[in-house]
């Protein structure tokens, strides 16, 4: 069993303003939610430690992570500007909407080279993000990762 100290144990999206993800969207939100539930390290510096409840939401161009860990009655907001990861989330998307668009049609060869740009923008985006909290939280790649993806989908409502 893993250090509960150190693993979100929960984590839901603000979807106040947000009609309606397409069946992708709605795909890749579930499938990110339950990889990062499934295997993740997290863990506030200079704070309290897990098991923690994140709750992602947008307030104008500010990424908003609410962290609690309910059994110790903690909670902190940690504010991240969107701004420095919009680039990378716009290329992302417009990428990712080649990707769905090749599989429907294009050639093993194109759809693989398409993915790898996919995937390469998704690091970059995953680094970035967990470089800007660095100095608050620690946690490994493949959380940085899933995170991102649920960024990602969050940012969606602002499109």
């Amino acid at each position: 069993m893993s250090d509960q100290r150190r693993r979100i144990v929960e984590i839901t999206i603000d979807e106040t303003s947000i009609v309606r993800w397409s069946p992708e969207v709605e795909h890749e939100r579930n499938v990110a939610i339950f990889d990062l539930l499934e295997s993740n390290d997290f863990h506030l510096r200079d704070g309290f430690e897990g098991p923690y409840r994140i709750h992602l939401s947008l307030r104008e161009s500010t990424l908003i992570l609410e962290v609690r860990n309910d059994e110790l009655g903690e909670e902190v907001e940690l504010r991240l500007p969107v701004r420095p990861l919009r680039r990378v989330i716009r290329d992302y998307f417009m990428i990712c909407d080649s990707y769905f668009k090749a599989i429907r049609g294009a050639s093993p060869k194109q759809i693989e080279t398409i993915d790898m740009a996919r995937r390469g923008l998704h690091n970059e985006g995953s680094e970035m993000l967990r470089d800007m909290l660095a100095d608050r939280v620690e946690m490994d790649m493949d959380t940085a990762r899933r995170l991102f993806t649920l960024v990602c989908v969050l940012h969606l409502r602002g499109r």
